[in-house]
């Protein structure tokens, strides 16, 4: 493996670059937080997609300028890397490294049980709830078949980006568009669905709780609008990246929104939020299986179209966490902030080697923490990783006023402004809601950090020795030849 310090090959286009980002935002989240929204709001949940979306809009404004002007791989990482001191750009960089990890574990966690769905479906397993463990040969121990699944679905994808950037980014477009087809289907089925004739969507709040209902249900759904993120995190390896990274921004958030609230109003109007509510997690699937038509070519029925739409969801967010995860960790090393082996690019492949498997075994040891408090680590991560990229957009524009800005965003200091009082919001509303229910949360997180900080001073007095040695050897030459 080449050690050299060479950039990435751009590679990927402006379609390939915003399935990225819809990758990772029509995911499993579209599944399973409907019914979380619908039981917290009401039929207000479709107010609370699209006050999210609102939210989000803000913060990726933010985003595309930053990346128009910083055109380096590392999302939010690199433009703190290029504002902030050492230590404030590491802890950026540390969060959002495992907040990108811990997603991709929940991913592949959720493609397994879908996975097995869609296989009982054919007849193929037993529901998943009674498939056993898996023997395994030489060590003696049983594994549960969906932990099997889910590291073969990590291992798998972590191949394709570890030996092709090109064919990762081909198989997160045309999975995107798969799924995206097959909502498209489901919307198009309930929208003409007697069922829906009959939709009510009063009264908007439950028990007259408005606010009080709205908020909790954005901060416990916010995470279904990450992934636009992510498209910065490839910024070298997209061509022409000034001007297609801010598209793709655009063009992946206003779609997403679309087809989130499509989706939403569709479930809404056809199951009630109650039933919706009640259905939980398999909210969409119950809602299909009521309007859609059986017998369908290949998928027999609504349900069994939704859980084959989620085994595409699911691959496609895995796969966007994977790159993205990676390429934080590679602009990390690159920078001397993580071992500089992180930093290099295989020789053959040309892709950050080292990134994508250690940022793998992360996933996969991610894999053991609590669901939920995982999930919430990941939400806060997230959450305070956009309050510090709005807060750099504007330390930016005050530093380097006259620096070349391809894209500007309209109405500054704005956006950034109210994209911030508005992260910080949803942060107090979550941060709450954990110490009420889930403090184990805030326990993993700030472990990470005090970890990170360990790190930071490990790498830091490692270069230190390092420099010194040399420094030595220098004047030890010196001596010499004055000798």
């Amino acid at each position: 493996m080449s050690g050299q310090n060479r950039s990435p090959q751009a590679e990927l286009g402006l379609l390939d670059a915003t399935m990225i980002g819809m990758g990772a935002m029509i995911g499993a989240g579209i599944f399973v937080l409907t019914g979380l929204a619908a039981e917290i709001a009401g039929p207000a949940a479709i107010l609370v997609f699209a006050l999210n979306g609102v939210v989000t809009a803000f913060t990726g404004l933010s985003y595309a300028e930053l990346a128009a002007s910083i055109p380096k791989s590392g999302g939010g990482y690199a433009f703190v890397r290029e504002i902030f001191a050492d230590l404030s750009s590491f802890i950026m960089g540390w969060m959002l490294w495992f907040a990108y990890m811990i997603a991709g574990a929940l991913y592949a966690l959720g493609f397994a049980p879908n996975f097995l769905e869609l296989l009982h479906v054919y007849g193929v397993v037993p529901p998943p709830d009674e498939v056993g463990a898996i023997a395994v040969p030489v060590v003696d121990v049983s594994v549960p078949l969906a932990f099997l699944l889910a590291f073969v679905a990590v291992l798998g994808l972590v191949s394709l980006n570890a030996v092709s950037t090109a064919a990762s980014g081909s198989v997160e477009t045309i999975f995107t568009l798969v799924k995206v087809s097959i909502l498209v289907v489901f919307v198009a089925f309930g929208l003409t669905s007697p069922i829906f004739s009959g939709a009510e969507f009063q009264p908007l709040f439950p028990d007259g709780s408005g606010a009080a209902a709205i908020l909790p249900a954005m901060g416990l759904t916010f995470i279904a609008f990450e992934g636009y993120d992510l498209i910065t995190t490839v910024t070298e390896e997209v061509k022409n990246p000034r001007e297609n990274i801010p598209k793709a921004i655009f063009i992946s958030l206003i779609v997403t929104v679309i087809v989130y609230l499509a989706v939403v109003v569709v479930a809404v109007g056809t199951l009630g939020a109650q039933g919706l509510a009640d259905a939980g997690e398999a909210g969409i699937a119950t809602a299909a299986t009521s309007f859609m038509p059986t017998g369908l070519p290949v998928i027999q029925n609504g349900g069994a179209l939704i859980v084959f739409g989620a085994v595409f969801s699911t691959l496609t967010a895995l796969n966007a966490v994977v790159i993205a995860s990676s390429r934080v960790a590679f602009s990390m090393g690159r920078e001397g902030q993580l071992l500089p082996s992180f930093g290099q690019l295989h020789h053959r492949y040309g892709t950050p080697f080292v990134a994508i498997l250690a940022s793998a075994v992360v996933m996969l040891g991610s894999v053991a923490l609590p669901t939920q408090s995982a999930g919430n680590m990941s939400s806060l991560f997230f959450l305070t990783s956009f309050i510090i990229v709005n807060v750099a957009v504007i330390r930016l524009r005050r530093e380097r006023p006259d620096m070349n800005r391809p894209y500007e965003m309209p109405f500054y200091p704005a956006p950034p402004l109210i994209g911030i009082a508005l992260n910080l919001v949803l942060t107090g509303v979550l941060v709450e809601y954990l110490i009420r229910t889930d403090p184990l949360a805030l326990v993993l997180s700030v472990g990470w950090i005090l970890l990170g900080g360990l790190v930071y001073l490990f790498i830091n007095r490692s270069e230190l020795t390092s420099d010194e040695d040399v420094a030595e050897t220098d004047m030890d030459i010196t001596a010499e030849a004055e000798d």
